[in-house]
């Protein structure tokens, strides 16, 4: 299925609906309208065989990357919105603040070794052609991209040259707290950014939900 931002936001409300009817019993972290359209452009770029590693905001990553509709619906009525796991669709989300990073880091690395193999096999066949490797796309919040674990992340990410594409999301918060209050003004990031406007709580509805 190909998603447009208002099909987005269409699966996001249906959740919503089953969060106040109190079919899902855990939090859930609902993204905003205003992401809906940056995220639908960023992936175009995403190819088959792409890796997606997300947070626990990541319905709409996991729906972009490729999984059904009515199968994630399923996970998220499970409780596992956020922890979302499909080898099938490569897709590997963490509530951890950075927990996906390290992760991604070992999986780009060895699509590299693999990738490196192939061409070496290949220059002995005395064929010539260039691998084609899947890339890992890290989606992180700008709460995130502030810690020193995303530091070294980003470091060995381009001292190695791995095939990592970095999404970082900006709502300049930090849970519920100006990021720059937190950590400071001014930050530099060498990936793909784009900023939003929060128009959902951090997790939930902001409606008490008694289970």
């Amino acid at each position: 299925m190909t998603h447009t931002p208002a099909s987005l936001i269409a699966f996001r409300d249906r959740v919503a609906d089953a969060f106040r009817e109190k079919r899902i019993r855990s939090p859930v972290h609902f993204p905003s309208d205003s992401q809906a359209e940056p995220l639908v452009s960023i992936f175009k770029d995403f190819r088959e065989g792409d890796y997606c590693f997300s947070n626990w905001r990541s319905m709409w990553h996991v729906l972009l990357a490729g999984m059904p509709e009515e199968e994630l619906f399923d996970m998220i009525l499970q409780g596992r919105s956020m922890y979302i796991m499909s080898a099938r669709y490569r897709v590997f989300c963490s509530s951890i603040v950075g927990g996906i990073l390290p992760i991604a880091l070992g999986v780009a690395w060895s699509i590299k070794e693999q990738a490196r193999k192939l061409e070496r096999e290949a220059a002995k066949m005395l064929e010539v052609g260039t691998i084609e490797m899947p890339r890992v796309w890290v989606f992180v919040g700008d709460m995130t991209a502030r810690t020193g674990l995303y530091h070294e992340f980003e470091q060995y990410a381009l001292g190695h040259e791995l095939p990592i594409r970095v999404v970082t999301e900006d709502n300049g918060l930090s849970t519920n707290t100006p990021t720059d209050d937190v950590w400071g003004p001014g930050c530099t990031l060498r990936t793909t950014y784009y900023q939003y406007q929060r128009n959902m709580p951090h997790v939930g509805l902001a409606e008490r939900v008694n289970f």
